[in-house]
């Protein structure tokens, strides 16, 4: 897949709330019920700013078919070098070498920027995200019972931790 990898822009939220909206609707990949609004989507890639966390998307013929983003892992300050990531794609577009190209983008930021470790919530039932993960390097290191609920049913969280330096 011919594909641009860019830093995203506040022009780039418009094309981003229907690829995360998808998913809240119809998949276990991310653990919200409601879709998101415009302004809630810009307040959150705005706070990404404010935290100087990079927010990626992959273009493709001129449209935005991805992007990823990480954040601190937990707010207590002995965190601060570990990452937690996401990525998202538009769902005619996976299987096609996208999400390989923006975790390797989305990793070689967080080294350049010092941290020591990126970590990815997988929900349990997503087997593909998880194979992903594993063939990135990233291992399972825990594995939560029934700690979230949707669609009429438990889920489990599994953690993959990827080292960066």
């Amino acid at each position: 897949m011919d594909l641009e990898i860019r830093m995203a822009t506040e022009s780039d939220v418009p094309a981003i709330l229907p690829i995360i909206n998808y998913e809240i609707a119809n998949s276990t990949a991310i653990y919200d019920y409601e879709p998101r609004t415009f302004e809630m989507q810009m307040d959150w890639f705005k706070k990404k700013i404010e935290d100087k966390m990079p927010v990626i998307i992959g273009v493709s013929e001129a449209k935005v078919i991805g992007f990823a983003t990480y954040g601190i892992f937990r707010p207590k300050i002995a965190y601060r070098f570990s990452v937690e990531h996401s990525i998202y794609l538009a769902p005619d577009t996976r299987g096609k070498g996208a999400g390989k190209q923006l975790m390797g983008t989305l990793i070689d930021k967080a080294q350049q920027a010092g941290f020591h470790t990126m970590i990815a919530g997988v929900d349990a039932s997503n087997q593909t995200s998880y194979f992903f993960h594993k063939k990135l390097g990233f291992v399972e290191v825990a594995r939560f019972k029934e700690v979230g609920y949707k669609f009429d049913k438990w889920l489990d969280l599994v953690f993959m931790q990827l080292f960066l330096d």
